[in-house]
């Protein structure tokens, strides 16, 4: 296979747009918008980021979920979250929290401060229909249990899940087989790196620029935008701006049926009415 075909390439560029969700918190969703409705496995990505406290004191009250995965990382700011299990704890700066939601689970986001930065990103992803009524679960890691990669001159990259230059991250979750990394890099610094190459992938960009590919078909992300990634088996990224940081996640795509409404993401409708059933008949 020559290196063009084998080269993942940008297949288009989306700007996030602004929301709110919870009780009125401002964010960007990235996923899951007109632009960008789902990327296999993947339902949504949300970057939340303020220094005002009225965009993020009221945080996300009790909620339910069904069916699917969240993955909260932090980059400033102080999160607590508890549900109805009994599980409670605190998000500081650099951790993450991978939550399978499973066959239900009740749970609060709120913030554990009342000024300063909020800074972060949610990601959801799709479960296989075998597993959507698993028991719920947390793979939780503050900033000193997540490994960083110095894989090339210029490159820092904290390895949430996958692997880069034998640096492993703590993130494990066999029915995606999901990379989840934090990218920085300098004003021409370059890091190439393999996935899987039926993987879905995409990169955001949060600080800085950077370009994508290699050659002619190299395309340009800048700081706000996601590029979704063609198949193919090597990203090669080069950073524009000193200071450039990003996210590249990638993960198998399920190919199966979706069915989701608000907190719930089923295979079928009826299965759907029987989470809000579940759910308020008191079930989760």
């Amino acid at each position: 296979m020559d290196t063009a075909t084998r080269s993942r390439r940008v297949t288009r560029v989306v700007r996030g747009m602004p929301t709110s969700d919870g009780a009125g918190v401002k964010l960007t969703r990235v996923i899951g918008t007109p632009q960008l409705d789902m990327l296999d496995p993947f339902l949504m990505l949300d970057e939340f980021g303020t220094d005002q406290p009225q965009d993020y004191i009221a945080g996300f009250p009790e909620h339910p979920h069904r069916g699917f995965e969240t993955v909260t990382y932090m980059l400033d700011g102080r999160m607590r979250h508890r549900d109805n299990h009994g599980n409670e704890g605190v998000l500081v700066p650099g951790s993450v929290q991978w939550m399978t939601a499973g066959r239900g689970i009740v749970h609060s986001e709120m913030p554990e401060q009342e000024e300063g930065r909020m800074r972060g990103f949610q990601l959801w992803l799709n479960l296989p229909a075998k597993d959507k009524m698993t028991e719920p679960r947390y793979q939780e890691f503050g900033p000193d249990e997540i490994p960083v990669a110095n894989p090339a001159t210029g490159v820092e990259v904290k390895v949430i899940a996958g692997t880069v230059e034998g640096v492993v991250g703590p993130i494990r979750q066999p029915a995606t087989e999901p990379t989840y990394l934090d990218i920085g890099l300098g004003a021409g610094d370059v890091f190439e790196h393999a996935l899987p190459a039926g993987h879905s992938g995409f990169l955001y960009v949060y600080e800085g620029a950077a370009r994508i590919g290699e050659g002619a078909d190299a395309a340009s992300v800048a700081v706000g935008e996601l590029g979704q990634l063609s198949p193919g088996e090597v990203v090669r990224i080069e950073g524009r701006d000193s200071g450039t940081r990003m996210i590249l996640v990638a993960g198998r795509p399920l190919r199966e049926p979706v069915a989701r409404h608000g907190p719930f993401v089923m295979n079928t409708r009826e299965e759907l009415m029987q989470a809000f059933a579940d759910f308020q008949n008191g079930r989760f």
